[in-house]
């Protein structure tokens, strides 16, 4: 699916884009492509002589090969986003800025191949609408998508710091069920997850900035855009640290409830094994075989054997209870 953007009075406005004729007839300063056919990438050919790589958004690519400079002057740059959504994952996305005045470094469009939809630039999308003088060329569609990706993280980020909160309201309230401590622990490690590839997110944004910085494309007030950029990203840091920190620190608590209630558990088959063991005794001794049975000489031998069975039971029980140590 090709998506291309012009501006108008300021605001970035999509055009039907159905044959190579009628992208002959604008003048976009964005050209998106979600999983381009052969004829769209044949289009570009024709028109921008762009040439596509089948390779563009591989995740298995070279780290070295995700920024650098073509002879002809455009800039490739490959990015992550992050998806937050059932399955949580990052969307690889190759951008190419073409480049139409090589000595005064100019760029008038940018291209973008993807392979799925992702909200950061559904976002741009909508507030490039609405916000007039938001864009005014293709660098600063760039610098906006990186700083929505920002900010977006740092939503995910407040999400997390909710449900943690709700995690912890269950774990730290009282008694914890193994059902309980089972769904937690499996909120956290989705948490962890996700936390983890918000910081791995911010990293790779990082660097995708700082190499438009160090390109010498940026003017003087893109420069001071990306540097704002490059702070949120900075503050993104302690936040996903203090996370890490947090879901440990529930971990080992949800984990310790486990134990607790597993200890319970092996601490009644302790107290009865100890109950029993006197009730055993005596019925070992009563059996072995003795010259006169006593119950021929004594009726009442089985009765009070019987009952001091019983009373060998329950007093370590009523000892046992006393103590506290069956609660």
């Amino acid at each position: 699916m090709l998506n291309v953007f012009t501006l108008a009075n300021g605001r970035l406005v999509q055009e039907e884009v159905e044959s190579l004729y009628d992208l002959t007839q604008l003048q976009p300063i964005w050209v998106d492509m979600e999983s381009p056919t052969p004829e769209e990438k044949f289009w570009l050919k024709q028109h921008y002589g762009l040439l596509i790589p089948d390779d563009a958004v591989d995740d298995d690519i070279e780290e070295s090969a995700r920024f650098y400079e073509e002879d002809n002057g455009e800039l490739h740059i490959r990015s992550d986003f992050l998806i937050d959504d059932d399955e949580p994952h990052s969307a690889r996305v190759a951008f190419i800025l073409n480049q139409s005045n090589a000595n005064l470094r100019s760029y008038n469009v940018l291209f973008s191949i993807r392979e799925e939809e992702v909200p950061v630039f559904r976002l741009l999308r909508l507030r490039a609408r609405r916000t007039p003088g938001l864009i005014s060329d293709a660098k600063e569609v760039l610098l906006n998508l990186f700083d929505a990706d920002a900010e977006y993280s740092a939503d995910t980020l407040e999400t997390i710091y909710d449900e943690l909160d709700a995690s912890s309201e269950r774990i730290l309230s009282g008694e914890v069920t193994d059902t309980e401590a089972s769904d937690v622990l499996g909120s956290i490690a989705r948490h962890e997850d996700l936390n983890g590839r918000i910081r791995r997110n911010v990293m790779d944004t990082r660097r995708a900035v700082s190499f438009m910085m160090r390109s010498k494309m940026l003017n003087a007030e893109q420069f001071e855009t990306a540097r704002q950029i490059l702070r949120d990203i900075e503050s993104l840091d302690s936040h996903t640290a203090f996370l890490f920190d947090k879901i440990n620190f529930l971990m080992d608590a949800t984990v310790g409830f486990i134990n607790i209630n597993q200890n319970k558990i092996i601490k009644i088959f302790s107290v009865a094994s100890v109950c029993l063991l006197p009730p055993t005794l005596i019925a070992s001794i009563y059996g072995m075989n003795f010259t006169y049975m006593p119950e021929l000489e004594w009726k009442l031998g089985y009765p009070y054997v019987l009952a001091l069975m019983v009373a060998s039971a329950v007093i370590p029980m009523w000892y046992f209870r006393r103590k506290g140590w069956l609660k």
